[in-house]
């Protein structure tokens, strides 16, 4: 394997073709929460299915694990919801940092990272991602990632939802996708649009655009408890929360984990061929 300069972007590739890029060091304003993160994620194609930085929301980075508040520090980005205040800044903002790769290969990688706000070391993360081909015109990304407490004592992640903001379940596993003038479809097995998959839980979710589908799945139990926080009207994301009801506690020591496999797929999938392939997916 080609020798890389330290903090250099690993290419993700599916069958010798590049299919992302890993920016292990972003060089972000503390306000953006910086983070690791892939950008851009492609189809087989060369369709660019995520976004970086939007203006409308510049602290959504592609793919990558986002918390808006782990024991009152934000690793999310942007204004911090308050009870009773909203959306309000404040100077409360961590960042995750890249500290080396366990596994380093063109189709994946397992890396080390630390969750560092004030000061202090919060979380240490590990974190798998892996590359497969499904087909000719669809590929899968494999995302799993441990969060384990390493201060003395309990922690908890929570949402603006658990904050007092119905609705705002976000944090955990997000997917910024490319936005268009005309919003994807949403779909699950059996519901159709946001108002309907929002919030809910569900085996896959479906985000179709102009020319591309992503189909994500929860590939743990505990994974597929968690519910789908989508947005595609406002501008199209999916992420899993980890915090929708009430926060998530994690005692020092403890991990929480949590899986979700990625369909990336050229053109619109129906209901049969994003179940066929999210089957497939998951199995291997």
């Amino acid at each position: 394997m080609t020798a890389q300069a330290p903090g250099a972007p690993v290419v993700l590739r599916v069958a010798g073709r590049p299919v992302g890029r890993y920016v292990t060091r972003p060089e972000l304003p503390a306000r953006l929460s910086p983070r690791p993160y892939l950008h851009p994620v492609t189809t087989l194609a060369g369709t660019a299915v995520t976004e970086l930085g939007p203006a409308d929301h510049p602290h959504h980075l592609g793919v990558g694990v986002a918390v808006p508040d782990v024991e009152g520090h934000n690793f999310w980005g942007g204004r911090t919801y308050v009870r009773d205040r909203g959306p309000t800044e404040l100077d409360d903002h961590g960042a995750q940092r890249h500290g080396s790769f366990q596994l380093r290969d063109p189709d994946g990688f397992v890396a080390e990272l630390r969750w560092v706000a004030a000061g202090a070391e919060l979380l240490r993360e590990r974190r798998t991602v892996a590359a497969t081909e499904l087909t000719y015109t669809a590929w899968a990304l494999d995302f799993t990632f441990s969060l384990t407490n390493v201060t003395s004592g309990p922690l908890s992640i929570g949402s603006p939802a658990t904050n007092g903001r119905p609705g705002a379940a976000y944090g955990g596993f997000f997917w910024r996708a490319r936005k268009e003038p005309e919003a994807p479809r949403v779909f699950t097995a059996d519901a159709e649009g946001e108002a309907a998959v929002h919030g809910a839980r569900a085996d896959w979710l479906a985000l179709a655009g102009a020319g591309w589908t992503l189909v994500f799945a929860g590939a743990t139990d505990t994974t597929r408890r968690d519910p789908w926080f989508v947005r595609t009207a406002e501008y199209p994301g999916v992420g899993s929360s980890l915090a929708s009801a009430e926060r998530l506690p994690i005692p020092p020591g403890g991990t929480a984990v949590r899986r979700v496999v990625t369909v990336v797929a050229d053109g619109r999938l129906d209901r049969d061929e994003a179940a066929a392939l999210v089957r497939k997916a998951v199995s291997q």
